[in-house]
């Protein structure tokens, strides 16, 4: 079963970089310098900046849905961070060598199912999920802390 993992659209943090801190901390974003890698994976990149970068620390609304399952949560955004990232039928460096909790969504935005992908088997947990045909899209967070880490969608 192919699937596709995104990025999530660099545009919309961009304006965020060129603001003071002050400002930011108006918006309840913090600026931070990673200090290890891994330990700031980027949302938009799906790679973990490298220690000495600039990254914004945010609650991001992951899934905007008129449901119960309507969630927001911190994430990391990368200085620079230009395009989202894309990759089908592999996995993203943010998702290996972490647990990810896989949340499965049907086209309505409920939850109809999750999983725990250990260290290598994520691939084989999201493929086994969209054998399910009511599974519309996958969730993927860093099961240790919970943040959002990218969302999954059916290969084309």
């Amino acid at each position: 079963m192919s699937f596709i993992i995104t990025g999530l659209e660099a545009k919309e943090f961009a304006p965020l970089f060129a603001l003071s801190d002050e400002d930011l901390a108006e918006r309840g974003v913090t600026r931070k310098t990673a200090t290890s890698k891994p330990g700031f994976p980027c949302r938009v990149t799906l790679v973990d900046a490298e220690p000495g970068e600039s990254v914004l620390l945010l609650n991001y609304e992951s899934h905007k849905t008129a449901t119960p399952y309507r969630s927001s949560y911190a994430i990391y955004v990368r200085e620079g961070a230009a395009d989202a990232a894309r990759f089908e039928n592999e996995l993203p460096p943010v998702f290996k060598g972490r647990p990810i909790a896989l949340l499965y969504f049907n086209a309505d935005g409920h939850l109809i199912g999750a999983s725990l992908a250990l260290v290598g088997d994520a691939a084989e947990k999201i493929e086994a999920a969209f054998s399910d045909n009511n599974v519309a899209y996958i969730h993927a967070h860093n099961a240790a802390h919970g943040c959002f880490a990218a969302e999954v969608r059916r290969g084309e």
